[in-house]
């Protein structure tokens, strides 16, 4: 069978997207990037914003209009949280909630595929990774959280905190080394409470993948920043751990994450940040604010913008607040007016770009080794790929040895004009 997956949302969508390509190929499944070719079309969704449920609506009608003869899944937050009868009406075949995600497979297999298999099934070494031009896969270490940010629907959608076992997750990791995957991140809805419910935690996890996996780079997804112990920095003394850290701030004023019931202040994420890069030489702290919370004054925004410069972040994601039905926050009042945010959105904008420079300014002259993603396409013989710290990066190759999937030591020459990322040159290490 013909299977076109896409997903909408966080890494963890991703993960999980990838997660059920391996699953779907081992059961002798071909995937395959053409939607309107395809016998099965899986609709991983995303609910985190209005916006985000407006595209994981269109994207199923538009799917199922262009294929309709296709068997059409539907799984996510959006899913979970829509009422079953109006994704029937959209042409869904089956809905999998996001608490029964680990049975997708399965029961597509079971109530949608017939039962006789193709006779021809996959090599062993089939990687969905690779026919999707990637070199780094998300693994997905838990699901839920416990905390309940009045900005967050997520937390309703993804239920409560599930962590997976470790033996899993190594299995995995181990498994797509050995094909030829180079780097792993590590995503969860909060993957800071790893192991709160298997009498473990996300140190300990972390370093039980260093010494129990072969994966060349291993990476971190979004963390909260209330849930690293000072001890969490030494595993960056193991080369293997990139340096690179991203921690959701979404707002510079202690008033206004109050009232997002957000559980660190600032004065904790400054020393947080001052332990980092004390402990970690180079290390990228990058994070997310979210413009026009509910009640923000114009005080509370340069509270904002002020933290922010000090803070120096390596990336900023911007959000312009929008009310959830089903959280707090959307019936919290003074609403922040849309030109109000639009302003703030931008002043924002313009000095994550400043600071984005500045990071990568600090970063000519350095010899550094990357991973090679796809060429650019006005210059095959340069390649994108990031740095250790995550910072995007252009790449003059040599020969045919510094192609897609390999990594290779690189010497940082300059910055883009535009100051949006590195170029670098290829040298022998």
């Amino acid at each position: 069978m013909r299977i076109n997956m896409q997903a909408l949302g966080c890494r963890l969508n991703e993960a999980e997207l990838e997660t059920w390509s391996r699953q779907f190929a081992e059961a002798g499944h071909q995937l395959s990037p053409d939607n309107e070719a395809a016998d099965l079309l899986v609709v991983n969704s995303c609910a985190v914003t209005q916006e985000a449920v407006r595209k994981s609506r269109k994207l199923v009608r538009r799917m199922q209009r262009l294929n309709p003869a296709a068997k059409l899944v539907i799984s996510g937050c959006y899913a979970s949280l829509e009422k079953a009868d109006a994704l029937k009406a959209l042409g869904v075949d089956l809905i999998i909630p996001n608490q029964h995600k680990d049975e997708l497979v399965a029961r597509v297999c079971r109530e949608l595929i017939a039962e006789d298999m193709p006779a021809i099934a996959t090599e062993p070494a089939f990687n969905a990774l690779f026919s999707r031009g990637r070199q780094r896969a998300f693994i997905k270490v838990q699901d839920g959280c416990r905390y309940r940010c009045t900005f967050c629907i997520v937390t309703h959608a993804r239920g409560e905190e599930r962590s997976r076992p470790v033996a899993d997750i190594i299995q995995e990791i181990n498994h797509l080394s050995e094909q030829g995957v180079r780097e792993a991140v590590l995503t969860g809805v909060h993957i800071g409470g790893y192991g709160s419910d298997i009498n473990s935690n996300l140190h300990k996890l972390v370093a039980t993948l260093l010494a129990e996996t072969d994966i060349e780079r291993l990476r971190m997804g979004s963390v909260e920043p209330w849930d690293l112990p000072a001890e969490f920095f030494s595993l960056f003394d193991n080369p293997r751990f990139m340096p690179h850290l991203h921690l959701p701030l979404q707002s510079g004023a202690d008033s206004v994450l109050r009232r997002m019931a957000r559980r660190c202040k600032t004065a904790d994420y400054r020393q947080l940040l001052k332990d980092a890069r004390t402990a970690v030489a180079g290390i990228n702290i990058t994070t997310d604010i979210i413009v026009g919370f509910p009640g923000e004054t114009e005080s509370e925004w340069q509270q904002t913008l002020d933290y922010v410069n000090e803070c120096a972040f390596g990336h900023l994601h911007i959000f312009s607040y929008s009310p959830r039905e089903g959280t707090k926050a959307a019936g919290l009042a003074h609403q922040i007016e849309r030109p109000v945010k639009r302003e703030r959105s931008q002043q924002l904008h313009e000095l994550g770009h400043y600071l984005k420079q500045q990071h990568l300014q600090k970063q000519l002259g350095q010899t550094v080794k990357v991973l090679l993603e796809e060429p650019l396409a006005e210059d095959p013989a340069r390649y994108w790929a990031y740095t250790p710290n995550f910072s995007r990066i252009a790449v003059q190759c040599n020969d045919d040895s510094e192609r897609s999937n390999a990594i290779t030591h690189c010497r940082i020459q300059a910055c883009s004009d535009d100051a949006n990322h590195l170029q670098g040159k290829a040298i022998a290490p």
